[in-house]
């Protein structure tokens, strides 16, 4: 059979793809990957055509064996890897061979990182993904975790060239994270001593945080209670519970919520929050709906300097 096989998964694994949509109404999110950036570098980084099923591993620890000589990498947080023993680069594609060995440490820097493979692992989709949301259980093998004995099919593959990401262009993540928040229709139930307040607080990353969401830690902001009925959630979204302390919801958000939202944070700066760790310093700065156009521009320009960057 051509595959890897789960040797041991570490602390948590999962089976992404570029997620859900589309099911919302029966109460299905859209899980996906927590860094959307990182995932979508593998896909360069293998030239895969399409966007494909890879593992998020989240602190590290796993290892797994190839059943067939493939291309791989490993993008992310910053996780020693090895092949049969011996160090490789991450943000790098890799030839290995039948019965070779990769096992990733725990990061040293940043939460998740993503193993994919030329092609992507080959399984069965569930409600269009291969994404999978452990509360639902829906999605990967059984809407579960990876487990050791698992097999991950994969196809035979070749490259030609190996690509790596010059060490410059990778994410810090390390440093403090500014979020870009883009004020919402609700953003009216909070006067501008309190959009102030919420844009010139630091705040920590609190002990509460998973693939759900970040609850933040820092001056509560103090806003009277109001009446809102349940309403559906969007990525990135920025809720206010009566503690006045913010919550950032990501892919395995729910799909209704009920608190009040001041608004959303850019997509690029909700991947890179998914790779912080507790006790480390976020903020808010805002950004004018005006702009968002440009920063689609800025964004597509990034991804096309990212290809030109990539070395053989």
């Amino acid at each position: 059979m051509s595959a890897f096989v789960v040797v041991n998964p570490g602390v948590l694994a999962t089976l992404q793809d570029q997620g859900r949509f589309g099911y919302a109404h029966l109460g299905l999110t859209q899980g996906g990957p927590a860094d959307a950036v990182s995932y979508r570098s593998a896909d360069l980084l293998l030239q895969n055509p399409h966007p494909s099923c890879q593992i998020e591993i989240s602190v590290g620890g796993l290892t797994a064996v190839a059943l067939a000589d493939t291309v791989f990498c490993v993008t992310g947080a910053q996780m020693p890897l090895k092949v049969n023993g011996q160090s490789k680069a991450l943000w790098q594609s890799h030839r290995i061979k039948k019965d070779d060995v990769i096992e990733l440490g725990f990061a040293k820097s940043g939460l998740r990182c993503y193993l994919a493979v030329a092609g992507g692992f080959q399984l069965p989709k569930h409600f269009g993904s291969n994404s999978t949301v452990l509360r639902e259980k829906v999605g990967g093998i059984a809407g579960a975790a990876l487990q050791q004995g698992q097999f991950l099919p994969v196809r035979p593959a070749y490259r030609s060239l190996l690509w790596s990401l010059p060490e410059k262009f990778w994410p810090d993540f390390s440093a403090s994270l500014e979020l870009g928040l883009v004020p919402g229709y609700q953003q009216h139930w909070f006067d501008n001593s309190q959009w102030q307040q919420l844009c010139n607080t630091e705040y920590q990353v609190s002990g509460l945080y998973d693939r759900m969401g970040y609850r933040l830690q820092g001056e509560p902001l103090l806003c009277q209670p109001k009446s809102l009925l349940s309403e559906g959630i969007c990525y990135g979204a920025v809720q206010l519970p009566p503690d006045g302390l913010p919550i950032v919801l990501l892919n395995d958000r729910q799909t209704l919520g009920g608190y009040p939202k001041p608004g959303v944070i850019l997509a690029r700066d909700a991947a890179a929050l998914a790779q912080r760790r507790q006790g480390q310093r976020i903020s808010f700065y805002t950004v004018e709906p005006k702009k968002l156009l440009s920063y689609q521009h800025e964004q597509q320009n990034y991804w096309a300097q990212l290809a030109m960057e990539l070395r053989s």
